[in-house]
């Protein structure tokens, strides 16, 4: 009889028992696409909505991965980002040690973790043996035992399970409780509320439509598309119409606003209605003798201008779009290509403008700012930004739309428009360039125009002259527009 071969004996364990053989750790692409793009946006400070295209478009590759991969991992993107602050309080009150001396991996592992199992219908033991699974592929068996140790506690409880734990009650610390029920940095919840104004309930509609995912809009613009020609490629039952604005078109389904042929031209765009409604509103305002010279002051990407160049281009008006920033100018000229009528693009600082004075009808200033007004879109900003960041924005915001006053001509008007609704960078910027406040500053020949009938049909505009939109109240961007006719 032949000899059998000679079998290595099952290592031995203090218990007596045979160990369980080694398993390799499976990848789970869908949990590690969701992975690398959280990783990008702390390590990098990129943002989500920049992140995750290309690292979907790799994945479909492979034709493994089916379309409901794609909607899991985005939601598993953006679901974490929105919720962090309060998956923070719930990972924190199940961690031995502060949050800080948590690597950041582990916690990206962990809040990916906590999102499965506080914010969607995944069961408990997939969600659960699916994060531990990651964790051993990206952080090793060691770390993946104290991934799984954390989950099940997080696992003892629903949402509102550790809400009730984690968040103070209102009747206590109102702001600190929004922060934590809403997943919003208390100075952001204290200053949406400063802008909004009223009680409770209409703060926390705010913060809640901020933690929802927002439809994607589309502008068929003027003279190169038509809504009905959008509503026809989507198909009726795949297209909503706008609320607002005639050009809007909503994506009911979602879906890739780059498989349309007329996105894909530049005869169309995607642009969020506020957006839409900002640049309307100016190109609506009424202006005495010559309206044939028009300005974007600060252009970049360039969705308000291609609208503007195209409202222009009905009245035979050129536009001038000027961007700082040389490769967001080029983004300018690929949305303005086509464009029916006249126009120039030029890479320029507005506050150092290279035109004369009074040399346009209309100028619209669309200034940087803090972006608090969009954090539907990019939720990573709520805890990116910081207090003293509009410290910074503030001269040059104060700047640009004294630039502004100064290259309209007299009977012009200027439409000043932030994305955030932030008191600080709306009506106090306007306020102080008005009155001259700042040092060596005086004050500007202009007067304040009441925007609200040039939104014609939105409702809950308040007491203008300034607009203030909202997400709760409009389905917009928290955008922001004080119009101003110079007056001398």
């Amino acid at each position: 009889m032949s000899e059998q071969p000679r079998r290595r004996p099952a290592p031995k364990t203090g218990t007596g028992k045979q160990a369980k053989p080694y398993r390799r750790p499976q990848k789970d692409p869908v949990r590690m696409l969701a992975f690398e793009a959280l990783r990008a946006v702390d390590e990098r400070d990129a943002y989500a909505n920049l992140v995750l295209p290309p690292l979907l478009k790799k994945a479909r590759q492979d034709e493994r991965f089916q379309a409901r991969d794609a909607a899991l991992a985005t939601e598993l993107v953006y679901g974490t980002l929105r919720r962090q602050g309060t998956y923070d309080a719930v990972i924190a009150a199940c961690v031995d040690r502060p949050l800080r001396e948590v690597d950041p991996p582990v916690l990206d592992v962990l809040s990916l973790g906590a999102h499965q199992l506080l914010g969607t219908r995944i069961p408990t033991h997939a969600a659960v043996s699916a994060s531990v699974e990651l964790a051993r592929v990206v952080l090793g068996d060691g770390r993946a035992k104290f991934v799984n140790a954390v989950l099940r506690k997080i696992a003892a409880h629903d949402l509102d399970g550790w809400l009730e734990r984690v968040a103070p009650p209102y009747e206590e610390d109102a702001e600190e409780h929004l922060a934590v029920y809403h997943s919003h940095p208390r100075w952001v919840v204290s200053a949406l509320w400063d802008a909004l104004g009223g009680g409770r309930a209409g703060i926390e509609d705010l913060l809640e439509a901020d933690n929802e995912r927002p439809e994607v809009t589309l502008v068929a613009r003027p003279g190169r598309s038509t809504p009905e020609e959008l509503v026809e490629a989507l198909g009726e039952e795949s297209a909503l119409p706008g609320r607002w604005s005639p050009y809007a078109v909503r994506m009911a389904e979602g879906g890739e606003p780059g498989a349309l042929e007329a996105v894909r031209e530049g005869r169309a765009g995607v642009q969020d209605e506020g957006s839409q409604l900002v640049a309307m509103a100016l190109a609506a305002v009424p202006v005495e003798g010559r309206d044939e010279r028009w300005l974007d002051g600060c252009a970049g990407p360039g969705g308000k201008a291609a609208l503007l160049g195209a409202l222009a281009a009905e009245r035979g008006a050129f536009l001038l779009a000027s961007e700082k920033q040389p490769h967001r100018a080029r983004l300018v000229e690929k949305a303005l290509a086509g464009n029916p009528g006249p126009y120039q693009v030029i890479a320029a600082d507005g506050t150092r403008p290279a035109w004369l004075p009074g040399s346009f009808d209309r100028v619209l200033m669309d200034v940087p700012c803090s972006g608090l007004g969009a954090l539907r879109r990019r939720p990573e900003a709520r805890w990116r930004r910081r207090p003293e960041d509009l410290e910074g924005f503030a001269p040059l915001q104060r700047a640009l739309l004294r630039e502004a006053l100064s290259a309209v001509r007299v009977g012009g008007v200027v439409g000043y428009a932030t994305c955030s609704p932030h008191l600080a960078e709306t009506r106090v910027v306007v306020e102080d360039v008005l009155r001259g406040r700042g040092a060596g500053n005086l004050p500007v020949a202009a007067e304040l125009v009441d925007a609200r009938p040039y939104m014609e049909g939105v409702p809950a505009l308040g007491d203008g002259p300034d607009v203030q939109l909202w997400p709760h109240l409009h389905g917009t961007d928290a955008m922001y527009l004080a119009l101003l006719r110079r007056t001398a």
